[in-house]
């Protein structure tokens, strides 16, 4: 499994992101080999989400290459290269639903990666 997928899997978890899914995008989406998509219940867990990933990703020397909406905290993407995490609000996150969006990407499992 790609070492920024389970990183930026281990913050949210660790910031207690709802709900983390993981897309495999190879062969589907030229943007990234994975999305990752969780979301907070409040635009203060959103933003401390997106705060924590990218402080994590500096301090491991890792360049964030694109942090959208932060202010706002209703949908933060966060451009990791081979990685893009969606973190939405929680009513955003119903309202858009990329799981459903991109339904032929298959899910990557996680159980392993959060438990650890």
């Amino acid at each position: 499994m790609n070492s920024f997928l389970k990183l930026a899997v281990h913050t949210i978890d660790d910031k207690r992101g709802h709900n983390i899914t993981a897309l495999n995008m190879k062969g589907i989406s030229p943007i990234a080999d994975y999305f990752v998509i969780c979301h907070g219940n409040s635009e203060k867990q959103v933003q401390a989400i997106a705060h924590e990933l990218k402080k994590v990703f500096q301090e491991e020397g890792l360049e964030i290459k694109r942090l959208e909406g932060y202010d706002q905290a209703r949908w933060v993407l966060l451009d990791i290269g081979d990685v893009v995490v969606h973190i939405f609000h929680k009513e955003e996150r119903v309202y858009y639903n990329l799981e459903k969006l991109w339904g032929d990407a298959p899910p990557v499992p996680l159980q392993e990666v959060i438990s650890q």
